[in-house]
């Protein structure tokens, strides 16, 4: 009998008011849109309105979610936009087909696997993440171009117009908004640009003010004028690598800016990969995401194998949520081990994948005990019943912010897609000029061995792209799709889609639900951070008696999903409370 008492009332711990700003003025955050034209869901309404528009004029899902991406770059620019990168998953009903673009942003020419190295020891993490070295070759524009030339159907300034009409006219600043700067304050003053633009007068715009950013509306205009060639070896990609190579520091700062080491070069040949995407059969069902360089559809590939091996609609909420959580302890003592990019690395891509090796370690998953963390990683290429590594293999520090959305278009397609510069705020470094924030993506990289003694993918090399974790997910069911879904959150990605679709499939909550339920976060660590709500569950508390140790964290995670109704009717999703919720927005047709 399926156990559902327990999750009901951990549902009840979280608000399910639509977050609204009608005393700002700025557009409501809904968390749920029905209709039958085409769906958009992202974490800003003022970007979900403009794939909305998109759709509403005929463009396809790709178009939209390129526009969508392109304004998120405006109104969440301290987690995404045109300085960073990431993936781009699509979905074509015509074909059946799954296609996925690694945007990533790869390291300059002259990085080396010491990148973050000085006198022997790794730079400290800040110190690393608020730097030049820091900054990747951006990967952002590029993808856009590519999904519109292989998929869509308009152009790159056509795509982009709505955003930077949004950057000259503004809009109006939430509270996320204005937090987001309040927490990046101490950095962002530190540059003469980025204090400039976010913090005008010595402060962060206040809630219900008018942001506008007419730099990034003439950036936007210039790369759409030169189909992004000003970036790619023109005058902004010359503004970019001055940049990092001289970060406009504020005389007298103390803080220790490292300047990076890309070069124009670095730009002129930067690439978009087009990739296969990862697979895995679960329930039924098939689960599509990004492959290597992220390693985020590998880990939840992984992790789904290794629940798949119990029936989990049978047992309690205890006993789901501990093979869950052991779970992802497992599939990210998997990554650590093996994932990184495939042109530096031979990654067992398909070995993660197998049955056969989820079984290998499901096997050393038991009901009354709690595996010691971290744990070793398995053999993909050798699996043996219960065997491991004689190391271990933890997760190195990591920092949790990024964006993500989901399209669907009137014809059945869809995108899931996932992009960041990194952490809040990225390198804290704006381009002089150009209005936007360069990612500190490059320390995604392990600065040193994780292991010592045992070989890391995951360190720097010229041209390399760092292990990401995103996985923007799309769910087939006998080749027709059901649903897709994503979330920002660093590593937390991995967790908060793995849980959202073992209590959708399994459980049976429905999609809203599973994106409300309150959240932990295992990735190979003696303590699984989680949510207030959750700690504070009768569940908890019997993951206590097990042997789990938990510590509280704030929002894991912000996921954005749409499904296809029985009716052919689209539902847009999106998180009612965490990150100040988010905005799901929908065409009707006829």
């Amino acid at each position: 009998m399926l156990l559902r008492t327990g999750l009901a009332l951990l549902l009840t711990a979280v608000s399910l008011t639509p977050v609204a700003h009608a005393d700002t003025g700025a557009a409501p955050r809904v968390p749920e849109a029905t209709g039958n034209g085409g769906a958009v869901s992202s974490v800003d309404p003022d970007a979900s309105q403009v794939g909305i528009d998109v759709l509403r004029r005929g463009g396809n899902a790709v178009d939209a979610a390129v526009a969508t991406a392109a304004a998120l770059g405006v109104t969440d620019p301290f987690s995404a936009g045109i300085g960073g990168g990431g993936y781009f998953v699509y979905y074509d009903a015509r074909t059946g087909r799954v296609s996925t673009l690694d945007g990533r942003e790869t390291a300059p020419r002259a990085a080396d696997e010491n990148l973050f190295v000085e006198n022997g020891k790794p730079l400290p993490f800040a110190e690393a993440m608020t730097s030049g070295l820091a900054v990747g070759v951006p990967g952002a524009p590029r993808t856009w171009q590519q999904a519109l030339n292989r998929w869509g159907t308009i152009g790159l300034r056509d795509a982009m117009a709505p955003a930077e009409a949004l950057a000259r006219r503004g809009f109006v600043v939430d509270q996320t908004f204005n937090t987001q700067i309040t927490n990046n304050a101490a950095r962002f003053a530190d540059f003469t640009s980025t204090r400039e633009l976010f913090l005008p007068g010595g402060k962060p715009p206040a809630v219900g003010s008018v942001f506008r950013n007419p730099q990034l509306a003439d950036t936007y205009r210039e790369l759409a004028d030169t189909g992004l060639l000003s970036l790619h070896g023109g005058a902004i990609g010359q503004d970019v690598v001055r940049t990092v190579q001289h970060p406009p520091v504020v005389p007298g700062s103390t803080r220790n800016v490292r300047p990076g080491k890309m070069g124009l070069l670095d730009l002129v040949r930067y690439r978009v990969e087009e990739r296969e995407p990862t697979r895995v059969g679960y329930r039924g069902l098939d689960v599509y995401s990004a492959g290597p360089s992220s390693g985020g559809g590998t880990t939840v590939g992984e992790a789904l194998n290794i629940l798949e091996s119990a029936d989990l609609s049978k047992v309690s909420d205890v006993q789901h949520l501990h093979r869950f959580i052991e779970s992802t302890k497992l599939a990210f003592a998997d990554r650590n081990r093996w994932v990184g990019d495939p042109r530096y690395s031979d990654v067992p891509t398909a070995g993660l994948l197998s049955q056969r090796f989820a079984d290998s370690r499901a096997c050393l998953i038991k009901p009354n005990a709690v595996l010691p963390a971290p744990v070793a990683a398995g053999d993909p290429r050798n699996p043996r019943p219960c065997a491991t590594a004689a190391q271990a293999s933890p997760t190195r520090q990591d920092v949790e912010n990024t964006t993500h959305l989901v399209v669907t278009d009137r014809w059945g397609n869809a995108v899931s897609y996932t992009y960041t510069i990194e952490a809040e705020g990225g390198s804290a470094i704006v381009v002089p000029g150009r209005g936007f924030l360069l990612n500190n993506e490059l320390t995604d990289f392990s600065f040193v061995p994780v292991t010592p003694g045992v070989p890391d993918p995951n360190l720097p090399g010229p041209g390399k792209r760092s292990r990401s974790s995103m996985a923007p997910t799309i769910v087939l069911d006998h080749g027709k799709l059901a649903f897709v879904v994503g979330s920002p959150g660093g590593a937390t990605i991995i967790t908060t889609v793995a849980q959202i679709l073992t209590l959708h499939i399994d459980r049976k909550l429905s999609l809203l639900d599973a994106i409300k339920a309150p959240r932990v976060s295992q990735r190979n660590a003696a303590v699984t951070p989680a949510e207030a709500a959750f700690l504070a569950s009768a569940q908890a508390e019997g993951l206590r008696g097990i042997g789990h140790q938990f510590s509280q964290v704030a929002d894991i995670g912000a996921a954005t999903a749409i499904e296809r109704l029985p009716d052919g009717r689209w539902r847009a999703l999106a998180e009612p409370v965490r990150r100040g919720g988010g905005a799901a927005r929908v065409v009707h047709v006829g």
